[in-house]
């Protein structure tokens, strides 16, 4: 277990948003940060963050938290390995009792697999570089290919030994078991009925050097594999199986190393091989990544986006194929980013252009010849074509239906205007195409549509949807949180409304001004009234909240928070953000300037309690008027109180400006 210590170091330390920043491009917003959700598919941000109280929330999937929420979250990190990517990220010595048999057993089955491919980087590592076998080999071919040592440790290459099962065993021997030695796929088992243990175990990359694949975190999700000796049979490459852990469509080779250059450089050179992910960042490049020889995904293009909306794709100078390869620019068009394209000389490829290279020259290069998408496609088909009308014809709509997919309706304006000059056609007729396309789309979308309301309706128990109640008593009881996890500690003058008699024998309520905090005018209101929070998880925010302001002056939402268990802490960012959903839409610029709710605490505060006591009296006298349908009983005790409550709520009402009719 991790020690004390250790994690209040960690929480100390840890800024919530430079972690976040290395997962979610953020742009400033007022005092807090914004950005696009890392959990869902947006365009438009609706994902917060605020230094000051050091919480996130994800207003488009309901997510919200601490800096290790937001690991648990994004990453699937246990609480255990978020604290240990914080510390290793600030430097923090960890201090930790070592675990039992019984609590290794016990780890879940995807942190198992975490393990095995962990234990499989060290492996290959140590192979490679203290195997005679390994520096021989796998070493040499490296330097061949003018990696540095600096290099292929900072990228943690390695050697799979060439033998039928090398590292299986030493994995067995270590205590790791063949379970998730297959699951993984570093181990292929293959039953054997001749075999007297029952199955037959081989080292499924054997003889082959290793590109650990790591996710945006770090962590080592599976591997690449590339074979040295010639085998026709062998494939040249060979990756990881898809598993628990690893999933190609949504992995991006080189992210790790590369997340915090794309946001500062506002751009991501994306390539096709780890070779020239490799030589560019030695170069001086580190804002490169691969798909790793497999078509691009919208799932890969989102992770990008989350870092910066700008992509550059370079393609070797004779890749073999490079029409199929536009259809990615169109998969990057629709995620509503900024596709640049760039191709090196004929015989040239990333890799070997970086290697052969000095940095300045690779940059000038990049600049100078990377073409906005439009170009690109027009010049490359346009050779296709050949002056052939008819092949012109389906250039200019393979052109415009890749302006299609791009939502800025002001984009697709520029680039049809754009397109219109490079092929020489009217934009009126290139507007007129790109309209029908949106046509067949929209009536695509509604067939699918009128498909889906069919199974709808087949489901559906009542004709007429009901519309939602408004909680009021749930709205207000999380008004009370909300005061006290912002101003529980302030100091605020209030006037307090005592209930007396007149000369004429009226109940009135008289004013009497206090100083007090405000969480002891939260507590003292509701204790007199003997109000108890209806809403069960309330209740116990109120509970700990009360005894945390009590127990401490310098109260700290930071520190609260961190103490409070996952879902606890997600419920309280969720009421402490909601206000900042609206900075999400800049009424700054259009010259709206909201009142901050700080010029008015008392007010709010005092308000938010006169108002339940005002709901919780209709709620009482909607139960006494309901025992009074009994005639046969004598109600004029009930009527009596009936009319004692009319007449305060009254003069509740009074206090708080409000007409009853």
């Amino acid at each position: 277990m991790i020690s004390k210590i250790t994690i209040d170091k960690v929480y100390e330390t840890a800024r919530l948003e430079e972690v976040i920043g290395d997962f979610v491009q953020l742009k400033k917003s007022g005092t807090n940060f914004k950005g696009l959700s890392p959990f869902t598919d947006e365009r438009s941000p609706s994902f917060m963050v605020s230094p000051v109280k050091q919480i996130w929330k994800d207003f488009s999937s309901g997510k919200g938290g601490n800096v290790v929420a937001f690991l648990m979250e994004h990453e699937h990190f246990t609480y255990p390995e978020a604290i240990k990517y914080l510390a290793k990220k600030y430097n923090i010595e960890v201090e930790e009792t070592e675990q039992s048999n019984e609590q290794k057993e016990q780890a879940s089955e995807r942190e198992s697999m975490y393990l095995v491919s962990e234990f499989a980087q060290t492996h290959f590592k140590e192979m490679l570089w203290e195997s005679e076998l390994g520096k021989a080999i796998g070493l040499s071919y490296f330097k061949e290919r003018g990696f540095t040592d600096e290099t292929i440790k900072k990228f943690e290459l390695g050697y799979c030994l060439d033998q039928w099962d090398g590292f299986t065993t030493a994995a067995l021997d270590k205590g790791y078991r063949l379970e998730y030695l297959a699951k993984t796929g570093l181990t292929i088992v293959k039953e054997d009925s001749n075999n007297p243990n029952g199955a037959r175990k081989f080292d499924r990359f054997k003889g082959r050097v290793m590109f650990p694949i790591h996710s945006l975190s770090g962590r080592v999700l599976g591997f690449g594999g590339r074979i040295l000796k010639n085998d026709k049979k062998a494939a040249k490459y060979l990756n990881s199986p898809e598993s628990d852990i690893y999933h190609k469509s949504k992995v991006l080779y080189g992210i790790y190393h590369a997340k915090q250059s794309i946001a500062k450089e506002d751009n991501c050179y994306l390539v096709e091989g780890y070779t020239d992910v490799i030589q560019f960042a030695q170069r001086g490049i580190d804002n490169v990544v691969s798909s790793s020889g497999t078509a691009l995904t919208p799932e890969q293009i989102r992770l990008i986006n989350r870092l910066t909306k700008n992509i550059t794709v370079l393609f070797d100078g004779d890749a073999a194929g490079l029409r199929a390869s536009l259809r990615g620019i169109d998969l990057i068009l629709e995620q509503g980013m900024n596709v640049r394209v760039c191709t090196f000389p004929e015989g040239e490829d990333p890799d070997s252009f970086a290697k052969n290279n000095e940095l300045e020259d690779v940059m000038m290069y990049l600049n100078d010849n990377s073409k906005d998408f439009i170009q690109f496609k027009a010049s490359l088909l346009v050779k296709e074509a050949n002056n052939d009308p008819i092949k012109r014809a389906d250039t200019v709509r393979d052109i415009v239906n890749s302006i299609s997919k791009i939502p800025d309706r002001i984009q697709k304006e520029v680039y049809i205007q754009e397109c219109a000059q490079i092929m020489n056609i009217s934009e009126a007729v290139l507007f007129n195409t790109l309209a029908q396309i949106g046509k067949k789309e929209d009536k695509n979308v509604q067939a699918q549509q009128k498909e889906e309301q069919k199974a709808f309706d087949v489901v559906r128990n009542t004709p007429e949807e009901k519309e939602e109640k408004v909680d009021v008593q749930y709205l207000l009881e999380r008004k009370i949180i909300e005061s006290l996890m912002l101003y529980g500690n302030y100091k605020e003058e209030f006037e307090d409304l005592v209930l007396k008699e007149n000369s004429a024998g009226d109940l009135v309520l008289e004013p009497e001004i206090s100083e007090i905090k405000v969480y002891e005018k939260i507590y003292l209101d509701l204790q007199e009234d003997e109000i108890e929070l209806a809403n069960e998880e309330f209740r116990k925010m109120y509970t700990r909240l009360i005894e945390a302001l009590n127990e401490k002056e310098d109260f700290s939402i930071t520190s609260f928070v961190n103490g409070l268990d996952q879902e606890m802490a997600n419920q309280i960012s969720s009421i402490l953000m909601e206000e900042e959903r609206y900075t999400l839409h800049d009424w700054e610029r259009k010259e709206i300037f909201p009142k901050s709710k700080e010029i008015g605490v008392a007010q709010l505060v005092s308000e938010t309690i006169l108002t339940l006591r005002c709901f919780l009296i209709k709620k009482r006298m909607s139960t006494l008027q309901h025992a009074t349908e009994d005639s046969t009983k004598d109600n004029r005790e009930v009527l009596e109180e009936i009319m004692n409550y009319i007449q305060l709520n009254k003069l509740l009402n009074k206090k708080l400006n409000r007409v009853l009719s």
